[in-house]
């Protein structure tokens, strides 16, 4: 993969280059991580990109990875020379590795050095401009996540493997007896369940929420114990080679649900459905949120549902683009996004359908559905 990260980083290079002799620091952890994937390494494979890493993008053509390695997890640390165009520096004691990034652009006789100044807080861009003595400071923006933006081939087959990941220990919980059990007990059986079909990781923290709970976004497990005619809402994600996926279901407690609960999970299953066929490259990012809403709105939950429809995922969950009213873009293929539409009740519960898919051409089948675990309302 070290010509696929050489090959962004000249990317972006290209992109600074008609400024002059530009320098790129890169400071932002996923971005970090996109752009440099691993560092070379004195031992049998690549070093993990440690956190608090800092890039440069040379004007030149020699970019350099600064951090501090940990020797526990790295033994034999990141080669002193290159791979892919990639040098790796250790860092001593608490040196920045923005500020370090900083002083080599300087040697480096760069002119100008692009900062990430959404990520930077005030007090380490003060550092970092001290450091660039004799170089103009400017702001590089969203120029790497721009790039994120669209997947190619190996990111889409990460997030795969992500959601196969996914769709494996959902299933198995279901099968399990839940009845009696807390949230905060499931939530970390399904996180052990991830790693162990070989998640890195879980994407973010896991949300079990059942009961009054139910239906709530980025509800917190408790120790409320899942009871008969429950709502059972479940929220979770592999991290897989860094790349994460999302998905979300709502199940009932008991032999048959209620009334009610047939219908809000009709309501909310046909937001979903409407949300997922507009997503077709060149359709606008907030057409796709109205079409989930106005399903809601025509059933009378007009306010039921959060500041999105869906968001961008990747490396991070929550990437670009966001899928709300006001969001202003248009989508494109290979674009990864969530769809995750939800009404909570308050003081009854909810339904939460959450789902990972790729923008693709009705040429090509239209969009990809990564989380395949079924959306029929089960009765567990």
């Amino acid at each position: 993969m070290s010509e696929v990260h050489a090959a962004r980083r000249s990317r972006l290079r290209s992109r600074c280059s008609p400024a002059g002799s530009v320098a790129a620091l890169v400071s932002r952890p996923a971005n970090v991580r996109y752009l440099a994937g691993s560092a070379p390494s004195g031992g049998s494979g690549p070093c993990e990109v440690p956190p608090g890493a800092a890039l440069l993008v040379s004007h030149a053509g020699d970019d350099v990875l600064f951090g501090h390695w940990n020797p526990a997890r790295d033994p034999a640390g990141p080669q002193p020379g290159e791979d892919g165009g990639l040098r790796a520096v250790t860092l001593d004691g608490d040196a920045d590795p923005a500020v370090a990034a900083a002083e080599w652009a300087a040697r480096d006789g760069a002119e100008i050095l692009a900062v990430e100044e959404h990520h930077l807080t005030v007090a380490r861009h003060r550092d970092v401009a001290a450091a660039a003595s004799g170089m103009k400071l400017a702001d590089l923006g969203c120029a790497v996540e721009g790039q994120r933006l669209v997947k190619d081939e190996e990111e889409i087959a990460a997030l795969r493997v992500a959601a196969e990941i996914t769709d494996r220990a959902l299933g198995e919980l279901l099968e399990s007896i839940l009845v009696g059990r807390t949230e905060r007990h499931l939530a970390l059986e399904l996180e052990r369940r991830l790693v162990d079909h070989g998640a890195d990781g879980p994407a973010f923290s896991t949300s079990v929420a059942t009961g009054s709970h139910s239906g709530l976004a980025g509800h917190r497990p408790t120790d409320r114990r899942v009871e008969e005619g429950d709502f059972l809402t479940v929220r979770l994600g592999a991290r897989f080679r860094g790349y994460r996926c999302q998905i979300g279901r709502t199940f009932v407690i008991g032999t048959s649900p209620a009334d009610w609960q047939i219908e809000l999970y009709e309501v909310v299953f046909a937001a979903q459905r409407a949300a997922r066929e507009a997503l077709t490259p060149g359709a606008e990012y907030r057409e796709v949120d109205r079409a989930a809403r106005n399903v809601l709105a025509a059933a009378g939950h007009s306010t039921a549902l959060g500041p999105v429809t869906g968001r961008g995922v990747g490396l991070e969950i929550g990437e670009d683009p966001r899928l709300s009213p006001a969001a202003m873009g248009r989508l494109g293929p290979c674009v990864p996004v969530t769809v995750e539409p939800g009404v909570h009740l308050p003081g009854r519960g909810g339904v939460r359908i959450d789902d990972t898919l790729v923008v693709r051409s009705p040429a090509d089948g239209g969009p990809e559905l990564l989380t395949i675990t079924t959306k029929e309302l089960l009765a567990l």
